[in-house]
């Protein structure tokens, strides 16, 4: 799979962001295929744990349907329990309010050796409330007493402030992943409409999903402005066609494979030459008792 096709390298167009892709191969192929991805990938998991110097976040964005949580249930099926933890961002507490937008953030970070998973993430911050400016209010900041207070500036200096933290963490072992689940209008519709036909899918259905869904050109646009604004090397978006969900959990499970392969440094550690010398002593000593 050539991953560079999905990576935010350049200006783009949400426009022209595909939603489909055709790997010319059956569901059946496709699961095969994410099976033995993933497989790997749960192998890798493990050395980067003993190894214990990189820490890998993934943030998980897209719109409601997009496919977030079956793709984390899919993707990091093959993990240790131990070695991944998953953070699905709400709305925030009054705790959270209390502090900085990134406060939340920064404490769910993963710690060297694992993965973490954000299920929706400190991007909300800039697209949530670009698109309802009116809940920065709810953020209580000295600078803010009004909605006309949160104007061109008050986004650049939120979209440097996401910058400086996304390079801060890298330049100190964090590994980033920023996926984009670009899904069509139409299937979203479908899925929401699915999430009402099934009864046993109604819980997750909210009527406010509805009033966003009215706000789609708005989204897309803030999206936009997310993709070409923080998409760094050290910290690349990749646009994830997700109308077909096998494919859209192949593509992210290949891309994080494949990138982690080039870590080359991530090795399990060796015993010391003293312990070293001594495995046959260690092994006859157990085979004795």
């Amino acid at each position: 799979m050539n991953i560079s096709e999905y990576k935010v390298a350049g200006p783009i167009f949400i426009k022209d962001a595909k939603t489909k892709v055709d790997f010319q191969a059956d569901k059946k192929a496709i699961e095969a295929e994410l099976e033995d991805t993933r497989e790997r990938l749960g192998k890798l998991q493990d050395t980067l744990y003993a190894h214990g110097k990189y820490a890998v976040l993934v943030c998980l964005q897209g719109m409601d349907a997009a496919g977030k949580d079956s793709l984390i249930r899919e993707v990091f099926k093959d993990f240790n329990a131990r070695g991944v933890v998953v953070h699905s961002f709400k709305v925030p507490t009054d705790l959270e309010k209390k502090h900085d937008f990134l406060w939340r953030h920064y404490i769910a970070l993963p710690a060297r050796g694992k993965f973490g998973v954000f299920n929706r993430t400190h991007y909300e911050n800039v697209l949530v409330t670009r698109v309802h400016p009116n809940y920065i209010l709810g953020e209580n900041l000295p600078d803010v007493t009004s909605v006309t207070d949160v104007d061109q500036s008050f986004w650049d200096k939120r979209f440097e402030q996401i910058n400086n933290f996304e390079k801060t963490i890298s330049e100190n072992g964090t590994i980033i992943f920023k996926f984009f689940l670009s899904l069509s209008k139409d299937e979203q519709k479908n899925r929401q409409l699915r999430r009402l036909h099934k009864t046993n899918k109604n819980w997750k259905f909210s009527a406010g999903d509805l009033d966003e869904r009215d706000l789609w050109t708005d989204y897309m646009s803030c999206y936009e402005d997310i993709l070409n604004r923080t998409s760094k090397p050290h910290a690349p978006w990749y646009v994830i066609p997700s109308d077909d969900k096998p494919a859209a959990r192949l593509i992210v499970a290949s891309i994080m494979l494949q990138e982690l392969q080039q870590y080359t440094d991530i090795k399990e550690p060796e015993l010391d030459d003293k312990t070293k010398a001594r495995i046959h002593e260690f092994i006859a000593r157990l085979e004795k008792e």
